[in-house]
């Protein structure tokens, strides 16, 4: 049997924040994540397609804002806690689509660190983490975004 699930992420940007996708601190950018938590969009993303191929809810549920012990918390301890959720253990991921939207800086020569990141905390192989980096045409210059599909099978 295969589930499908989708999730979505945004963030506003600010200057003298830290911007972190797929749980890599992007080192070159001019601003970072407004964000209760590190603000990884990729990861929230992810967090949240996993969570709805089972109809689970929404990171939010699970790690809601007005919680201080989650102020500043790693997304890949999110991501962790929704793998146990969703008794990963039963599962296999066939593969991970996910777009990133994000003006400044370019992403694309860390797609593969990224991709690797992200294939390494789901302990799968990193052909399965397809990451598309797009702009928004400078509709949305202090806003990053990510969109993820992932399609699962029971096992």
């Amino acid at each position: 049997m295969f589930k499908i699930g989708y999730g979505e992420d945004s963030h506003a940007l600010e200057k003298g924040k830290i911007l972190t996708i797929g749980n890599l601190q992007i080192k070159n950018s001019p601003r970072g994540t407004i964000a209760h938590s590190d603000g990884d969009v990729l990861l929230h993303a992810l967090s949240d397609a996993l969570l709805s191929a089972f109809a689970a809810g929404d990171i939010g549920k699970y790690f809601p804002p007005s919680n201080m012990d989650y102020k500043d918390l790693d997304s890949n301890i999110i991501l962790a806690k929704v793998l146990e959720l969703i008794n990963y253990d039963n599962l296999k991921i066939n593969n991970i689509a996910a777009v990133v939207i994000l003006d400044k800086p370019k992403l694309g020569d860390l797609r593969e660190a990224i991709q690797a990141r992200v294939a390494e905390l789901l302990a799968i192989e990193i052909n399965k983490v397809g990451i598309t980096f797009k702009t928004s045409e400078g509709l949305a210059e202090r806003h990053v975004q990510a969109r993820v599909t992932v399609l699962l099978e029971l096992i």
